[in-house]
């Protein structure tokens, strides 16, 4: 369940192909409007690879809707929208473009098109087009709709770490009712929005943006989407730069105890960065800080406690607001007073931060759905749970490896157990044999995708060059590491590769 989900050199040399052309628009003013590959499309998928694109104005960039089937075993069925934002390069006329995804999954990439913008280089806005799109399902584009803010409201507030079999019992209720909802209110389109449908979205998208070859950067799970979408098109993949990355070839069993040991870890550092600050409030020394924390999520199971807000903080909110705060060592601060709070009775802080890791607003909203479809992708692409006994059985070596998130992580390998529809389509092992060079960043202790993902996944694939950032937090572009900012920049600009494995250092 934590796996929910940041991140530059000179201009492009000769002879790189300009992908667009210029149009006038309605104002007489002249913008780069992308122009299709006119490529040969699959067989009964040319109305969807030929299809004209309507672009309209959307703030500083361009956005419009690009139309994808249903089910791609029948391409003459049904159609779906998907919701494209473009900003232009800021020199006015790109010298290529780049998909972004910020991973999720449920993740928009239409929101992340300017956040990409303002981590990136100079030098990537100024020559090239950056396209952000939802994936199917997500956001804008035919979202998946499953229950009301309230009815999601309660089933996060279930106790992520049932210790009686009437809690188990209702926590595997409260995912069976999330997935029952889903089939009621999005009826055949929570059967087909898996990670290998979103792929296979993404090559209409290619060709529609007019790129012979897809440039790509994903976060977190958009690596998952980057790794597969390279290895059904691998003569199709570009530059690609796959962040933070996921591990496809891992159970959901195997993923969770990966982040149990990723979030022991970081909150170890998070615990001796606060000690070497000097006057840290949460202990004396390492072991009585670890302490501390643990019998506060213990009162706190027996007694939650009052906040500024309607609601009380749980032991499971408190839970998720520290993991929250475990993706950016920026937000350590934060955190350390919201323990403080918690410590004197206030659990405001930590129940923010748990809001804002799964996206909810004080007035009870949701900022998109991307929550509520993080788990309808995973069920499809994870479709295999264990049972209540199988976790119990492993609940012990969780719990070893991480006092404070392991319990969380054992339980959320059976979210789908009583999920209501089967993919015809899950997650496949990827090798991308004859693609170009793929970069794979891992940071040494990152908590939701942790460093032995990278290491594996760049192994698994058969031209991957993995980069190495020794350092904190989620993903390694963007986040102040100059070295790996260097190589994705180069690479991206100058298809300038690197000729064996990387280690930068946030010391350095």
């Amino acid at each position: 369940m934590l796996a929910r989900i940041s991140l530059g050199i000179a201009a492009m040399m000769a002879g790189v192909i300009i992908f667009g052309a210029y149009v006038s628009d309605r104002e007489g003013e002249r913008s780069l409007i992308p122009v299709a590959t006119g490529e040969k499309a699959p067989a009964g998928l040319a109305r969807f690879y030929d299809q004209k694109l309507d672009w309209t104005p959307c703030g500083r960039s361009l956005c419009t809707w690009v139309r994808v089937p249903l089910d791609y075993d029948k391409p003459a069925g049904e159609a779906i929208r998907l919701r494209v934002k473009l900003r232009p390069a800021s020199s006015g006329k790109a010298e290529g473009r780049i998909v972004i995804n910020p991973g999720g999954p449920g993740g928009s990439g239409v929101g992340f098109v300017d956040t990409f913008a303002s981590l990136t280089s100079q030098e990537i806005r100024q020559r090239r087009d950056i396209i952000g799109f939802d994936p199917r399902g997500v956001g804008q584009s035919n979202p998946l709709v499953c229950e009301s803010d309230e009815a999601f409201d309660k089933l996060i507030a279930l106790d992520p770490d049932p210790d009686t079999l009437k809690l188990v019992d209702k926590l595997g209720d409260g995912f069976r009712k999330l997935g029952e909802g889903c089939v009621k209110n999005s009826g055949s389109l929570v059967s087909h929005i898996s990670t290998e449908e979103a792929a296979r979205d993404l090559d209409v998208l290619r060709a529609l943006m007019g790129q012979r070859k897809l440039d790509y950067y994903g976060a977190s799970y958009g690596t998952q989407l980057g790794a597969t979408y390279a290895d059904l098109f691998p003569r199709r993949a570009g530059a690609m730069i796959l962040d933070g990355a996921v591990d496809p070839s891992r159970s959901k069993e195997r993923q969770g105890f990966d982040q149990a040991k990723g979030f022991q870890r970081e909150l170890k550092a998070y615990i001796v960065a606060c000690l070497e600050d000097g006057d840290c409030p949460l202990g004396d020394d390492e072991k009585d800080a670890n302490a501390n924390i643990i019998e506060l999520l213990g009162s706190l199971e027996d007694k939650p406690i009052q906040t500024r807000f309607d609601r009380k903080l749980t032991e499971g909110a408190a839970i998720y607001g520290i993991a929250y705060a475990m993706y950016d060592p920026d937000s350590w601060n934060v955190l350390t007073t919201g323990l403080v709070r918690a410590g004197f009775g206030d659990g405001s802080i930590l129940l923010t931060l748990s809001d804002q890791y799964y996206g909810r607003r004080q007035d009870g909203t949701y900022r998109d759905n991307g929550a509520q479809a993080f788990f309808a992708i995973r069920c499809l692409d994870f479709p295999k749970a264990p049972g209540d006994g199988d976790i119990a059985r492993l609940l012990p070596e969780y719990r070893k490896a991480s006092p404070v998130f392991g319990g969380v992580m054992a339980w959320s390998a059976s979210e789908c157990q009583d999920w209501p529809v089967t993919s015809k389509h899950p997650q496949r092992a990827v090798r991308a044999e004859g693609a170009a060079p793929i970069v794979v960043i891992g940071s040494t202790r990152d908590p939701a995708t942790p460093y032995a993902w990278s290491k594996s996944l760049a192994a698994d694939l058969s031209s991957a060059f993995l980069v190495t950032r020794k350092g904190d937090g989620h993903t390694g572009y963007g986040v102040g590491n100059s070295c790996v900012d260097r190589v994705v920049d180069r690479y991206l600009l100058f298809r300038e590769e690197p000729t064996g494995p990387v280690t930068c250092d946030d010391t350095d």
